[in-house]
């Protein structure tokens, strides 16, 4: 009888040692991959609570209310309209009047309400940014995460580029997860339903003569 209670008094101890020096029961050893596994799985939005709002953030360093959101006259001059906030140049405002062949002669780019471009490329418009049918409502993410990349027109292939003054260019620099949090802002705001005018692009100039 003295034997067996050795025994297991052995046992026990054995038992309690090991748990010792693993840090804990067996089930608190299991717990830990899982832990790990969602430490990894949690979204990084570098601080801020969606992606959504890390997008908003971009969005407002990244200037893109200066020309797709319609301004309106103030106490102080021109502001920004934020009931019309980046649905890009209103439809019922006249196109620039400028003279498209004097801005091809000497190079020159002018702007109406910041919304309306005028350079040798012809004359552009901010678009609709909003998740409106007549913005971004149908547009699907990869859509997006092309047109910037690659400067498309709509995000698809086989379309015109993106034209002046959008500096796509500067833009496709931007990680994926940017993009995306960007995309993913711009669904969440109110939408405007404002049918942009469409470009109306100037003829390629003639290819150079080749050297006789």
């Amino acid at each position: 009888m003295k034997t067996k209670l050795r025994i297991t008094l052995a046992a026990a101890a054995a038992v309690f040692l090991y748990a010792a020096c693993t840090g804990g029961s067996a089930d608190s050893t299991a717990a830990k991959p899982a832990e790990s596994t969602n430490a990894a799985t949690t979204p990084d939005y570098h601080g801020f609570e969606s992606a959504a709002k890390w997008g908003e953030h971009i969005v407002a360093i990244s200037g893109c209310n200066d020309c797709h959101t319609p301004k309106k006259m103030g106490p102080k001059g021109p502001e920004m309209d934020m009931s019309l906030m980046l649905s890009g140049h209103p439809s019922q405002m006249p196109p620039p009047p400028v003279d498209l062949k004097e801005a091809q002669a000497k190079g020159i780019a002018v702007t109406q309400d910041l919304t309306a471009w005028v350079g040798a490329w012809g004359t552009t418009y901010a678009v609709n940014l909003t998740p409106d049918s007549t913005g971004l409502g149908g547009w699907k993410e990869d859509q997006f995460i092309k047109a910037l990349r690659e400067g498309k027109w709509m995000g698809l292939d086989n379309t015109r580029p993106i034209m002046p003054p959008m500096p796509w260019e500067a833009f496709k620099n931007f990680s994926d997860d940017e993009i995306k949090a960007v995309f993913a802002y711009l669904q969440s705001i109110p939408p405007v339903h404002n049918v942009v005018p469409q470009a109306d692009l100037a003829p390629p100039p003639p290819a150079p003569a080749p050297a006789k």
